[in-house]
């Protein structure tokens, strides 16, 4: 290709002021997100003014969402090597090895923002940019979950949102064959102006076919791959690291447009280049779109790149610079490919019916040079871009207020009614999960159908005739995560490997999307570092590092900020697929335990309980005894062998009543407890609780192998259709009615 000599033509360029910066280039750098302070840096770096092109790449490359300028320092706190950990974090996804030489690689991150503004585009392709991480790196996805957070049903637009992030998540998943198999959501008030769309997926890879994204060769071909290039989505990287307000929530103009069919046929595409080896280097083309993928490519092999935009193909007419590297259409790719073997990859591309086009080389240099229209708009030195973008430990305050708790209701009377209002609170995801399609693929054993983690095989092509399994779980406890960030946080790491075990599986790796409000806040700056730490500790604890994740920052609305949230994603393995257990049950007569710390001390400030109703508790959550959890966690999984165990929950928000009504909802069944009394026994949220339901009585043998926890005979449940807990009689019915229409919005 002829290389473009550069030329500073733009208009913006020429504005820049040596020694001043008038009031519309001090606007035009706000609109970017790039403080005055960071432009100088910016200008310091590649010795001139940057061209408008550059300022845009600047402004992406150095936004919350690609650099983490505000979190990269304290994520290092995280531990991210282990015995199964074979890609830590800095890919587009992270991997663990689950037999052999099969592995999982699996990645969380958000589209918050974006679901906000228009949900069911904005959630759509949340999914489809997660499911690319994935099979960029040569995996076949498996597996699609999402954590969901929405304000109070009544709030404006709520159903609105509701309904179409559900409809979004369905529509692209359901189409592109992957099944959705779990997730968590929630409801409450702060998240009325900002709601949460968190999207994770996992896959599976043979070790040495593990793809990473370089661009290395001087002189082999930069290919783009996917549909044609348009508006949607430009600025959506700076978009997602900035706040909202009422008046102005964001413009339309930042949301891509997704197309499940054209990604599928780009899954396709891409793992048989890979398994052919014809490329070089790939990755998808997510946040900050072609600017990202360009420069970190480059970034990784420590080369350079031209690129020619007017080779790119389009769908919008009259497309600038500017807009071509920041556009974040969907279901696109750039690969590096050499020129040998370009002509097979051609072929590969033709058959997919993929668009595709030679746009550039790889280079000596290490400089990124981007040409349009006989204009080099782009001449920039890789390093600034990728890894000198600003780092920054914030201020943070020394200490947190604790949120003052402010209950509807006065302290319960009624367990009938406590238990009704806890169930009506979240409430069963069956609304929700009826919209994926759960089972395509013919690998899901359990899913979010039945609560609890998901469950798949790892046989066919992967493992021969193994019985070994995938257990996958998402979980973030907010609540407690406000009244503490460390020990929420902890709870939150703890609340996935319960339920991993829960099924009988045994913890792998983690992955993390932590939502927080605004980094400036010295408080939010202060939760978002205790939240790692807790993370961190935890994770420390159980062995389970982490090896993949998402920042995402500025979740307020004119001021409020969100609780802090941190989402985690945990895949483990289980060796027999045909022990797992599930957590809700088809039985209606058996035998009722609960496996609690042998010293419990359940906070009701501190659980479901204390949203609602009024308590004399303070709201302080005990320090993690991590005997007692290791213990518990092994004493499940050991229970999963027995045939007679009939199925195993954590206990989970609501307490042990709420957990007991969970699995049981499917059968309606009646339930006689004699074993727990008061509300800390009934809604109590104690650390390393389970419920567990049997046919039979457990042997004395296995409780005898117990020295943190006690297990307790608490009751049974029956065909009597009613709940009798301690002298207090009703209904079942009403019982799993408020739980299975508490997602109705009238």
């Amino acid at each position: 290709m002829s290389k473009i000599t550069f030329r500073d033509v733009t208009s913006i360029a020429k504005a820049f002021d040596a020694g001043l910066m008038p009031d519309e280039i001090k606007a035009l750098l706000k609109r970017h997100k790039i403080t005055d302070d960071e432009y100088q840096k910016l200008e310091s770096s590649i010795g001139r003014k940057p061209t408008m092109a550059e300022l845009g790449v600047f402004s992406a490359m150095w936004s919350e969402h690609c650099s983490y300028k505000s979190s990269r320092v304290h994520l290092r706190r995280f531990p991210t090597t282990g015995k199964h950990v074979v890609v830590g974090p800095g890919e587009n996804a992270g991997v663990v090895r689950l037999e052999g030489d099969v592995c999982l690689a699996f990645k969380m991150e958000s589209h918050n923002h974006p679901s906000f503004i228009e949900p069911y585009q904005g959630a759509a392709t949340g999914v489809g940019g997660i499911l690319r991480d994935v099979f960029c790196m040569g995996a076949r996805p498996i597996a699609n979950l999402n954590c969901l957070r929405f304000g109070k049903r009544t709030a404006d637009r709520m159903r609105f949102l509701f309904e179409n992030v559900v409809k979004g998540i369905g529509d692209y998943g359901n189409c592109i064959g992957v099944p959705t198999v779990g997730g968590n959501v929630s409801f409450d008030d702060r998240y009325n102006g900002n709601i949460l769309v968190n999207a994770m997926t996992v896959g599976m890879i043979r070790e040495n076919e593990i793809f990473k994204g370089f661009a290395s060769g001087v002189g082999n071909y930069l290919v783009y791959a996917g549909s044609a290039t348009g508006r949607d989505g430009v600025h959506g990287a700076t978009m997602a690291s900035d706040s909202f307000s009422s008046s102005s929530a964001g413009s339309k103009t930042t949301i891509q447009v997704g197309d499940p069919f054209a990604e599928k046929l780009l899954l396709e595409a891409t793992l048989e280049l890979l398994r052919k080896n014809l490329v070089v280097g790939l990755q998808d083309m997510g946040a900050a779109g072609l600017t990202s993928s360009s420069f970190e490519m480059a970034a990784r092999a420590e080369s350079g790149l031209y690129v020619e935009l007017d080779r790119i193909p389009v769908r919008a007419k009259g497309l600038n610079a500017y807009e071509m590297l920041l556009s974040e259409s969907q279901e696109r790719m750039l690969l590096v490919v050499t020129p040998e073997k370009w002509p097979a990859a051609q072929a590969v591309l033709s058959h997919w019916e993929i668009d595709f086009a030679v746009i550039g080389e790889v280079t000596n240099g290490n400089r990124v040079k981007i040409a349009h229209k006989g204009v080099l708009e782009v001449d920039l030195p890789v390093a600034p871009v990728v890894d000198s973008a600003p780092k920054y430990e914030r201020p943070m305050s020394s200490a947190r207020k604790v949120p003052a708790l402010k209950p509807d209701l006065p302290k319960s009377e009624s367990v009938e009614k406590t238990l009704f209002t806890l169930l009506a609170d979240n409430g069963s995801m069956k609304w929700i999960t009826d919209q994926f399609d759960q089972d395509i693929g013919i690998r899901t054993v359990l899913s979010s159908r039945q609560g609890g983690a998901a469950v798949l095989k790892a046989d066919g092509e992967w493992l021969g005739n193994s019985k070994i399994g995938v257990v996958i779980s998402t979980a973030c406890d907010e609540l407690k995560c406000d009244i503490d960030p460390f020990k929420g946080s902890e709870h939150s790491v703890l609340k996935c490997a319960r339920m991993i075990s829960a099924a009988g599986g045994e913890p792998l790796g983690v992955t993390d999307c932590l939502n927080f409000g605004n980094p400036m806040n010295p408080e939010v700056m202060r939760e978002i570092s205790d939240s790692i730490d807790g993370i961190a500790q935890a994770c420390r604890k159980l062995e389970v590092p982490v090896v993949s994740g998402n920042v995402s920052l500025y979740n307020e609305t004119d001021g409020i900020s969100i609780r802090p949230t941190p989402m985690i994603g945990m895949v483990g393995k289980i060796g027999d697929i045909s022990q797992r257990k599930p957590a809700t049950i088809s039985a209606s007569n058996g035998s009722v335990y609960i496996l609690t710390p042998s010293t419990p001390s359940a906070k009701l400030n501190t659980a479901a309980y204390g949203k609602f109703f009024a308590t004399t508790q303070s709201p302080k959550i005990n320090d993690v005894d991590y005997a007692q959890e290791l213990e518990a966690m092994d004493f499940v999984r050991s229970l999963s062998k027995e045939s007679s165990v009939l199925g195993v929950r954590d206990v989970g928000r609501g307490g042990p009543l709420a957990t007991l009504a969970k699995m049981l909802v499917s059968t309606e069944a009646g339930v006689e407890i004699s074993g727990l009394s008061g509300d800390e026994g009934l809604f109590g949220e104690n650390q390393g609780t389970y419920v567990i339901i049997c046919s039979g009585d457990i042997s004395k043998e296995y409780q005898a192998k117990l020295k943190h926890s006690k297990l307790q005979h608490v009751g049974r449940i029956n065909e009597s259709k009613t709940w009798r807990v301690g002298n207090e009689e009703f209904p079942s019915s009403s019982i799993y009615r408020a739980f299975n229409t508490s997602l109705d919005f009238t």
